[in-house]
This record gives C-alpha cells, structure tokens and sequence, in this order.
C-alpha cells in the first residue's frame, strides 16, 4: 500500500481512541457466549449492536446459507455465493432475488466446512461479455476453477450449462483449499489456492512443480480456455507451473487488491500459533515466498531442506491464537466515501471472534494496527460495493450485514 495515501496522524488517533471506547464498553458488558448461556438457545445474537465507537455492523440482506463470497459485477447489485452452491443477486436496498442467479449445487461437494462454492469473481469485461468465474470442490474432492456466463436470455441470470473448466486442482483432504478469486489492475485474474491439507511436513507450497500453496496468475482475456502471462516468475523454470506467481501459502483464504494503489492484501490462516497478512506491492514481478511450511507468522516452524532466513517474505502483521482467535478472514482496503476516516485502512477479522482490525501504513512506511470492534460471529467473507462500501458475511446467521464507523 505504499503508492496509497497513508492514514493521517489524527485518523490513526481517532481509531486508536474509538478502540479504547470499544474495549471498555465490551470490558463492562456481558461475553456474548456468558449471554447466551443465560438466556438459552432461543437468544437471538445481534452482532450489529453498536459500541460508543469504532466499526459497527448492521443487517443489509437476509436468509443465506453459509455465505462464503460478496462481490459486484460493477453496479449496484452485489452477489452472494452460499457453500453449497448458489448465488444470488441482491439489489442496493438488501433485496434478494427470488430465484438463485446460478445453482450448480448438484456439481459440488460441501461435505466438509472447507469444501464448497468457494469463490467469485466478474470479469472487468461483464456488461460486454457477460464472463464471471468460480472455484468449487467438485465431487470427486479436487478443486475446480471454472467460468460460467450470464443467460442470453436473462440478464439476471446465469447460464449453468455455459460452464467452461479452467483448472482442476487436486487436494490431499477436505481443508485448506484456499479458493478465492480476485481481478488485478492488470486485467489477469488471480487464484488464491491453500496447500491442500499437506501441513507442515510437506512442502509443496513451496515447490513451484505444485500448485498448491499458491497465488496464481492468469490470463483469461486471451488463450483457450486461458494463457500464461509471460511475465509470471517461472514460465521458464522446468518441471513448473508457468501459472503460480507467489508461493509458500497454506490457507490464503481471502485476497483482494486495493482499487486505489493495486497492492495485493492476502489473509492466511495458520497452524500452530499464528495468523497473518501478506503484502504484494502494485508492479511486483512475483516469485516471492511467504514461507510456509518453514515459517508461520515471524516465526520458524519446520526449517528442514528451507532456504536462508532472507529469501523469504514476511507478514505485515500477525496475530496470535488467544482469546478465542482461531483463522484470519482477509477483507478489503476502504475505499469508501461514507466514512472518510477509514479511507487507506486495510479492514479484515477474525473468524472465530468476529474482532475486526485496522492496518495501515505511516508516513514512514511502518505498518501500524489498530483493534476496531466485534463486527460479527463467524464471519467468512468480506465484500465491497461498486462504491467501495465494506460488507461482510455472518455465517453464524445467514446475513450480509453493512459495516459503518463511528469515530
């Protein structure tokens, strides 16, 4: 985020303040689980209370069944993926259509909480050639990156037997398979894939002859069904995949790319000990390595046949699994008109707690953070309007809520 405006000393001050306010107001509330056990299993949890200050969340769009993506196709209708296979359109006042834009449920696997319909982008192209493309478990277990494209007869409408394959990506079990899609600035469309469940004593991640554990480069603009950039980092490297543009990843769950500076913000979900995330800059010629399996956040965990401490690319923060933290969810750098503090803030949480947290780097380039609320109770995804407008989805209850910021 270094090409973007950074957040200016008395915003980072206002969030810090609005921080402290947050904390002391849950420090003399009751824990949510102290409530619910008091109450029963009839209390309904409201994750969009507001706290005298901070991030906040309120209710947009209802009636889900574990959403794991919000995107726009550039313009007011945003779309929510469901793990078991459907996407629906919602219109700007929350609405949900009444038929699924694309149901291709009876194709995918969601045995296991990390299977399913995974991810969702729309081609920077849409209103002309109607492309937009997903990643699912198919059945057979393997991930699969597919496109698909819009009724002809429909606009509001996906033509479920237009699908083209793209990939298939084998995986060693039912976790990690990563899955999220994101177009960059320069046209290509970007794969975050996990390491497929190998874990820690396995490096595939780390082998470019592998693509698991990787960020993936792709251009689908061109080739048939797609072709590789020439400028991805190991088109000439012998035995790789001319796809893979970053390694060393186990769970990069979430990517996005800020519209404003095109750096590339990846959340990855750790093993042991540690949560993080990961910086591309805008321009970068790929071929970093982020580390896993030889580290985990800042810290070594299996450092057999593993290059020197410097070939490797660090987090820009971490955070620990206490106090009830368990797997980052990446989210989006506000862009946002609505609440010009946040403007540069890079926003993501925690999947577990629903903890929210602010990043963003100073004036000497030193990335800084700051907590800003509970926003939710398992949240899986983040979202962004065509307006830059942050949302997130509660898989606790089926809800796209809008997130706010009282400073």
């Amino acid at each position: 985020m270094k090409n973007s405006p950074p957040l200016a000393p008395f915003a980072l001050l206002c969030l810090v303040v609005a921080g402290i306010l947050t904390f002391i107001w849950h420090s003399f509330s009751p824990a949510v689980d102290e409530v619910v056990a008091a109450a029963g299993s009839s209390l309904v949890y409201l994750p969009h209370m507001r706290a005298p200050g901070g991030l906040w969340s309120e209710p947009f769009a209802v009636g889900f069944d574990q959403p794991t993506s919000i995107q726009h196709d550039g313009t007011d209708y945003l779309y929510v993926a469901e793990r078991a296979g459907a996407i629906w359109r919602v219109d700007a006042n929350g609405m949900v259509a009444a038929t699924p834009f694309l149901d291709i449920t009876a194709q995918v696997n969601a045995d296991f909480l990390e299977q399913g319909l995974l991810g969702l982008a729309f081609h920077p192209d849409y209103a002309s050639n109607g492309y937009f493309y997903v990643t699912y478990t198919e059945l057979s277990g393997a991930l699969r990156l597919s496109r698909f494209s819009v009724s002809s007869a429909d606009p509001e409408l996906a033509d479920p037997a237009s699908e083209e394959l793209l990939l298939t990506v084998p995986q060693y079990n039912a976790v990690h398979q990563g899955g999220d899609l994101a177009f960059g600035p320069d046209g290509y469309l970007y794969a975050s894939l996990g390491d497929g469940g190998y874990g820690s004593g396995v490096d595939f991640a780390q082998r470019p002859d592998y693509l698991v554990g990787k960020i993936l480069r792709l251009d689908v603009t061109n080739g048939d069904p797609y072709a590789i950039p020439l400028d991805n980092p190991f088109v000439d490297e012998p035995g790789a995949y001319g796809e893979v543009w970053q390694v060393g990843f186990r769970n990069p769950w979430r990517i996005s790319f800020d519209r404003a500076s095109g750096d590339l913000f990846i959340g990855d979900v750790g093993e042991e000990t540690w949560e993080e995330v990961n910086v591309v800059a805008a321009g970068s010629s790929g071929g970093l390595n982020f580390g896993w399996r030889c580290y985990e956040g800042f810290e070594p965990l299996n450092l057999d046949g593993c290059a020197p401490p410097q070939t490797f690319t660090y987090p820009v923060f971490a955070y620990k699994h206490e106090n009830g933290h368990c797997a980052i969810v990446g989210g989006y750098v506000y862009r946002g008109s609505q609440y010009p503090l946040l403007q540069g803030v890079y926003i993501f949480a925690d999947f577990c707690t629903g903890q929210a947290w602010g990043l963003s780097q100073d004036q000497a380039g030193v990335w800084q953070h700051v907590t800003l609320g509970v926003i939710g109770r398992n949240v899986t995804a983040f979202g962004q309007d065509a307006q830059g407008e942050l949302y997130v989805a509660d898989a606790y209850d089926g809800q796209i809520l809008k997130l706010g910021y009282t400073p």
